[in-house]
């Protein structure tokens, strides 16, 4: 029963997809949280140091998700934001490992999306909060402070987005 197909190993080969762009995930969580390490150790808390006009280091601690949402709940928060992180985390992988050579756009926005969760998920297990410090601003209204992991789930979440719109849906199979 041995076909070509089996002499070459194509069915017994397991897939991997894009997988390697797992690289890019290690490297966002290594880049996050070594700037979280550097803020929680450079600044002082809630304590704006001005960078540039409209742009200031502010060390916050979030307990809550996007925007501070939840953040004044009991707590429960914590271990719901992390499950879910991992659980998206699971998710992303297994479409990683089934992407085709060609959907290597959508390979490095699940990598930037899956990086930046695994950053906060870190946070929430180890602080009980998400270390944030990049504090934009305009005169009397403040943005909510972020950090480098949740940069990086926008920029892969905007990638994803920006897909729907840059390809027709029944162009399936071609290149990027």
């Amino acid at each position: 029963m041995g076909s070509a197909m089996g002499k070459s190993g194509d069915s017994a080969k397991p897939r991997a997809g894009k997988l390697k762009w797992l690289w890019l995930t290690v490297l966002v969580i290594a880049i996050d949280l070594g700037t979280k390490a550097l803020a929680t150790a450079m600044l002082s808390y809630g304590n704006p140091v001005p960078v540039m006009p409209l742009f200031n280091f502010t060390l916050l601690h979030n307990t809550g998700a996007a925007f501070s949402f939840l953040a004044g709940a009991a707590g429960w928060q914590r271990w719901f934001f992390v499950i879910l992180a991992l659980v998206v985390s699971v998710v992303l992988v297994l479409w990683l490992r089934k992407l085709e050579r060609h959907e290597t756009w959508s390979a490095i926005a699940f990598a930037l999306i899956l990086g930046g969760a695994l950053g906060n998920v870190y946070d929430r297990v180890v602080h009980g909060y998400v270390v944030d410090f990049l504090h934009f601003y305009w005169q009397n209204w403040h943005f909510p402070a972020f950090n480098l992991a949740d940069t990086a789930i926008t920029i892969g979440a905007a990638m994803i987005i920006l897909d729907t719109f840059r390809k027709p849906a029944d162009a399936d199979k071609k290149g990027d």
